[in-house]
């Protein structure tokens, strides 16, 4: 007989859960092999079998990587004695059982025959306890990968199942987790024992999580949204407006005939970023959102890109440009970074040529925000002065060449200069010059009305006024500050 390796389920709990054919194993086994004796099916295995478990390397491992992998070397190794072996792991051998993934490999590597018997996972009393359809949406991850990541790679409008919640750390990095997301006091339910005698159901909320008791046999479940809240639903909500059952007016846009739409979303963006108002900003970030989609669809449509290849492209360029992050470069500082970015750029481009340094910059941008971008990415490879008193020195310069210009061209061609040379100065006093020129116009807006509102309740008009009766409002004016008003 070859050498084998036997994988059996214990089921989630419960004896009564144990399956027909995991019975019928375990009762014929002289030796069994348990990744833990911590599952209740545990005190009803055959008394005449020899029992054995992998508990003790829970205390040597450093990682739970070097853990599964120890466990699983060392049952490759029985599988490949004449008797081969009898492995058995909690609930089904394919549902949160790394060290099963890992055997399979390690036994097609070493030509061992790998049988697994099945049993009920932790899904299946969990799924009559909350009364859930599996098929209808449920997503199925781990509660550490998910304590590992910054941001729940879920579908937030689909409800989740979290298995292997083990502890209160575990707990509280899930809730961090997923608070990325869904609100704090979204609900949540953890389920504890699943179909044993000592189950417990308990919905809370979110921000409660890590409050809790839980252990090894503790689930979580996630509710979707109470409101459509992911990119996948927006998306499908874009794809039916485009569709022949959709909206006649959205099937008629074109990359094109959105280029209008898509810079004026993003003007809406700043002015509300410049207003400092978060609920505009959120709304008008939903607006610009849109119209990506709906290139995207667009382009979906006429088989030329997809959502996913520009994520794709951008999540690799992000990956690939922070090599100090997701690499072992080390640097000192922003600059170094930007400087790291650079170089980057040009290596995927294929080129050393200084005129890739501009790719990129839109000709579209504003000539202000257009100048600063230009100017950064000149100083970046070395375009730049070495210290803020040069830049107020061409400050200076151009202004008295501004100031001499005589003819229309040479007032022009000077006073293109002389605003070059502030956008520079903005860049090393670091401030936003486009963001800086519409403030100041904002202010200058909010200043003058103010100068009208009062000159009106005097019963005169601002043009009526002596200059330096108008000079007396403005100032007045000007030193109540007024707040930031839109334009």
């Amino acid at each position: 007989m070859p050498a084998h390796i036997t994988i059996v389920g214990l089921g989630p709990g419960d004896p009564r859960f144990l399956t027909a054919e995991a019975a019928q194993v375990l009762s014929q086994a002289s030796e069994i092999y348990l990744r833990t004796r911590q599952h209740p099916v545990v005190s009803a295995l055959p008394g005449h079998a020899e029992i054995h478990s992998f508990d003790s390397f829970y205390e040597t491992a450093e990682t739970f990587e070097a853990l599964y992998r120890a466990i699983a070397e060392r049952v490759l190794e029985l599988g490949a004695r004449e008797q081969g072996v009898i492995y058995a792991v909690p609930g089904h051998p394919l549902v949160g059982e790394t060290t099963v993934t890992l055997i399979l490999s390690g036994a097609r590597e070493r030509s061992l025959h790998v049988r697994l018997v099945d049993g009920l996972s932790f899904m299946e009393p969990i799924l009559s306890a909350l009364h859930l359809d599996a098929l209808d949406g449920l997503q199925l991850a781990d509660a550490m990968d998910v304590a590992a990541q910054h941001s729940p790679l879920l579908d937030p409008d689909r409800p989740a199942l979290l298995g292997q919640l083990y502890s209160r750390q575990v707990a509280s990095d899930v809730k961090l987790t997923l608070m990325n997301v869904y609100p704090e006091n979204h609900p949540v339910t953890i389920i504890r024992a699943a179909g044993t005698q000592e189950e417990q159901v308990q919905t809370l909320p979110l921000e409660d999580l890590d409050r809790q008791e839980v252990d090894h046999l503790t689930s979580l479940y996630v509710a979707p949204l109470a409101k459509p809240g992911s990119i996948i639903s927006f998306q499908e909500l874009v794809a039916h407006l485009r569709s022949p059952v959709g909206c006649p007016w959205d099937r008629e846009q074109t990359h094109q005939s959105l280029r209008n739409s898509l810079l004026e979303e993003t003007y809406e963006v700043l002015a509300a970023l410049d207003l400092d108002d978060m609920d505009e900003l959120r709304e008008e970030l939903g607006d610009l959102l849109l119209q990506i989609i709906l290139h995207a669809q667009i382009a979906t449509e006429c088989s030329e890109f997809t959502l996913p290849d520009v994520v794709h492209h951008v999540y690799a360029k992000l990956r690939r440009r922070h090599p100090h992050v997701f690499g072992q470069v080390e640097v000192e500082g922003s600059e170094e970074i930007l400087r790291n970015w650079e170089e980057i750029k040009r290596a995927e481009k294929g080129t050393q040529r200084v005129a890739s340094t501009f790719q990129g910059v839109s000709a579209a941008l504003p000539a202000l925000a257009r100048a600063q971008a230009v100017s950064d990415r000149a100083a970046r490879i070395g375009f730049d002065w070495t210290n803020i008193q040069d830049v107020w020195s061409k400050f200076d310069e151009e202004a008295a060449e501004l100031r001499a210009a005589a003819e229309p061209e040479q007032q022009n061609h000077e006073t293109g200069d002389l605003l070059f040379t502030v956008v520079n100065l903005a860049r090393w006093l670091k401030v936003d010059a486009e963001s800086a020129l519409r403030e100041a116009t904002m202010r200058f807006i909010a200043r003058v009305e103010a100068v009208e509102e009062e000159t009106i309740a005097l019963g005169r008009q601002p043009q009526d006024l002596t200059r330096a009766e108008l000079e007396q409002i403005w100032s007045q004016v000007r030193h109540r500050q007024p707040p930031r008003s839109q334009p």
